[in-house]
């Protein structure tokens, strides 16, 4: 009897401390109350402005999809009846243009056969590809990334 009395008496007192802890409220890393509801970020301008006034920004690693060195909020939105980002840089159109070519994967279906046209898994192009703003980062980090070196194009 006198041991059940102990162990009920110990139950009990850390069911208080866990309650007095509780109580206290937890904080996030962000420094706001984990409840509070989340501040939205300002607004980043995009780095580049018009298409083909921008210097493509350079990789950090060599499978990192290019990021897009110019603004996109005016460009229309990506769907079955159209992708805005072919007109510049299809393989018909980016030598006119000016502009990068789609990558050779971006023909390449899941059995590897090659099309024409960019097949359906690489049609949306802002699944991979983001606009650059610059923007600090959000948390300290020391990632200097793969030293990309261009291929050299052999005539």
């Amino acid at each position: 009897m006198h041991k059940s009395l102990k162990f009920t008496v110990a139950i009990v007192a850390s069911c208080l401390a866990s309650l007095a802890l509780a109580a206290d409220g937890a904080n996030s890393m962000r420094g706001s109350d984990v409840a509070a509801p989340d501040q939205a970020p300002e607004v980043k301008a995009y780095a580049g402005k018009r298409p083909g006034t921008e210097a493509p920004v350079a990789r950090t690693f060599s499978t990192q999809p290019p990021v897009i060195p110019h603004a996109v909020e005016n460009f229309d939105e990506i769907n079955l009846e159209g992708n805005q980002c072919l007109d510049c840089h299809s393989a018909a159109t980016y030598q006119k243009k000016k502009a990068p070519k789609i990558g050779d994967s971006h023909f390449l279906d899941r059995e590897g056969k090659k099309h024409a046209e960019a097949t359906g898994g690489r049609y949306n192009c802002v699944q991979c590809h983001v606009p650059q703003v610059d923007a600090p980062p959000l948390v300290d980090n020391t990632f200097k990334g793969d030293a990309v070196k261009k291929p050299v194009r052999k005539n």
